[in-house]
């Protein structure tokens, strides 16, 4: 699953029309990383009349979408790529988390009911919507058991979401001139959780190697003061799950690293077609509007993500030790100005979609478990 050709030529890829240049910089500063890493050659940004017919291995800031895109790409299979790829657009969204309201709701093209069956018992309580008709009947059955939050399907890095405590509240959403846009993109509606600690597991077939992982990841203020994406901690193993879970860890690390797996191998089984050489999992656990303790897995990830330059980094650190068991990493997202701290590695440092500033960089820490 990894790319073991030296002729192989690392490209960043950013797929976003108008993508920020944070998340391009971002993306090319991965490629080289990671090129320098595995003693490949980086070619700088993907460009189709350079790079049409290169053996080349991709970086996308996007899951590859579709059989078309993914021959323009010229990706085969996940030794072509770190990310993923998927059939239909909403494989790779908040969406697939959760099933519908019933048989009659409106469902997209390539829906497969058999993954939110396999993945009930890992998830929170939620349902998917993709109609506006759909909307209120899905809100009035979850608000039942308490508040829920209303996740748009495309956002990341926790925008865009509202929590909503009762019909009038949402009847009020259901009013705003874009609903109809809104929900027919699609929407998840989740119970909200209080207290709630995010953690982050994963597995990167990348380099000849197997990289799992597991930790958390917090949030931090943005300069509008929004709560947005703020870093990860990892802990990252050389192996599989099992490795990982060789080593001592606590109750709850142990059982959203359970769950995850669930999760990655209903994905496999439902949907096919889809593969991904990157495969990340957010996993909640809180309390609920009873107090009663929750946890469930939010989303996946299987592209370039917040905690992507904590995965160079720890690959970097075994490539260069390769009897190195274990290690510590951390990615980190600040808006405020300041210097790098001692030993960091810095990713980005510039404009921010949202704000003025934004720095990235990575930390490195030995595993003293």
């Amino acid at each position: 699953m990894t790319p073991t050709n030296r002729k192989k030529l690392v490209l960043a890829h950013s797929m976003r029309p108008n993508a920020p240049l944070h998340e391009i910089e971002t993306n090319r500063a991965l490629a080289h990383w990671l090129a320098q890493t595995l003693g490949l050659k980086y070619g700088g940004s993907y460009d189709p009349e350079l790079h049409s017919g290169r053996d080349i291995y991709l970086l996308p800031t996007q899951t590859v979408i579709g059989v078309a895109a993914a021959r323009q790409l010229g990706v085969k299979g996940p030794e072509d790529l770190w990310g993923g790829y998927v059939d239909h657009d909403f494989i790779c969204t908040k969406a697939i988390s959760h099933g519908l309201l019933n048989r009659y709701a409106f469902a997209p093209e390539g829906w497969a009911p058999l993954f939110s069956e396999r993945v009930r018992s890992v998830v929170l309580d939620g349902l998917s919507v993709f109609s506006v008709d759909d909307a209120r009947p899905a809100a009035e059955h979850l608000l039942y058991s308490g508040p829920i939050r209303m996740k748009p399907v495309h956002a990341c890095g926790g925008r865009s979401q509202e929590v909503i405590e009762s019909l009038d509240q949402f009847d009020a959403i259901l009013a705003r001139p874009d609903a109809k846009t809104l929900f027919t993109e699609g929407v998840v509606l989740e119970q909200d959780l209080t207290e709630v600690v995010t953690h982050s597991v994963g597995q990167s077939f990348i380099g000849g190697q197997v990289l799992s992982y597991c930790g958390d990841q917090y949030l931090t203020e943005d300069a509008q003061g929004e709560q947005v994406y703020g870093g990860s901690n990892l802990l990252v193993v050389q192996g599989y799950y099992e490795d990982l879970l060789a080593l001592e860890l606590p109750d709850d690390v142990r059982l959203a690293i359970q769950q995850a797996q669930v999760f990655d191998s209903a994905a496999d089984e439902a949907y096919p077609g889809f593969y991904a050489s990157r495969r990340n999992y957010d996993i909640a656990q809180g309390l609920d509007s009873h107090g009663k303790q929750r946890c469930g897995v939010l989303e996946q990830s299987w592209r370039m993500g917040g905690a992507s330059s904590a995965e160079v980094a720890a690959l970097q650190s075994f490539v260069n030790d390769p009897g190195l068991r274990a290690i510590c990493v951390s990615s980190v997202e600040t808006y405020t100005d300041q210097p790098l701290p001692a030993n960091a590695i810095e990713v980005y440092r510039g404009p921010a979609e949202n704000s003025d500033f934004l720095l990235k960089y990575v930390t490195v820490k030995s595993y003293d478990g």
